[in-house]
């Protein structure tokens, strides 16, 4: 969905969010409680970084920004090449690219595992393919992007591990490779959520799943996100 299109989809989510009752829920995906992986990496070191895509960056960055442990968590595009990772080009749905979100994390407070849980839990639904919720193509896809052969190990086991459950309505299609690279997205595109939290696409799609992260991840949940504009260069 082009930037024209969500703002768009924005007007017609303020007039529907007039017309619900405050009693109604406004999650447009529900969160799945999901088991914690079986299989997790052992901390090494203090800083480490996961790449996660699902659907619109802005609503994964900002759960992963309110996540005790993540050092710093930036919008951007994996998948592609460098020439395209713009966000105008990257809405075309023909670069490869995923937006994405870079999560840098101390291994000592939050592990890789943990980030997983949250990723598949809260952050998006990974039983849809090539979109998420109202954005479509492939640029929306569920993917993780592994930064060593360990991570990949761990994504791969606990993929096979959540789809034995059954707790998900239908299987995971997250895929699963190797980071090649990622790119920042464009600066207005960086704390999206605590920069606009009364934006109607936010507000519809995005702040339920900080609420779900509070609810359910209590003792990973932190108040104040840590915010891109704030980290240390």
């Amino acid at each position: 969905m082009t930037t024209f299109a969500r703002r768009s989809l924005g007007a017609v989510l303020a007039a529907l969010l007039f017309a619900i009752p405050a009693t109604a829920s406004l999650a447009a995906e529900p969160a799945v409680v999901i088991p914690a992986p079986a299989v997790d990496e052992a901390a090494k070191g203090s800083s480490e970084t996961a790449i996660f895509a699902g659907g619109c960056f802005w609503g994964v960055q900002a759960v992963f920004q309110h996540v005790k442990g993540v050092k710093n968590a930036v919008s951007g595009y994996s998948g592609g090449a460098k020439d395209t990772a713009s966000y105008e080009t990257v809405s075309l749905g023909q670069t490869g690219h995923a937006e994405a979100v870079e999560v840098s994390f101390d291994p000592r407070e939050v592990s890789y595992g943990t980030l997983l849980q949250v990723f598949f839990s809260i952050a998006h639904n990974p039983t849809q393919l090539n979109y998420q919720g109202p954005d479509q193509g492939t640029q929306y896809r569920s993917a993780i992007f592994a930064a060593s052969a360990e991570q990949q190990k761990v994504a791969a086991a606990y993929i096979a591990q959540l789809d034995k459950t059954g707790l998900f309505h239908a299987p995971i299609v997250t895929k699963l490779s190797k980071l090649d690279s990622f790119y920042p997205a464009e600066k207005y595109h960086q704390d999206f959520l605590t920069l606009n939290p009364n934006h109607p696409y936010i507000v519809y799609n995005d702040m339920p799943k900080i609420d779900n992260l509070k609810a359910i991840f209590p003792a990973a949940f932190r108040a104040n996100p840590v915010l891109v504009s704030k980290a240390k260069s």
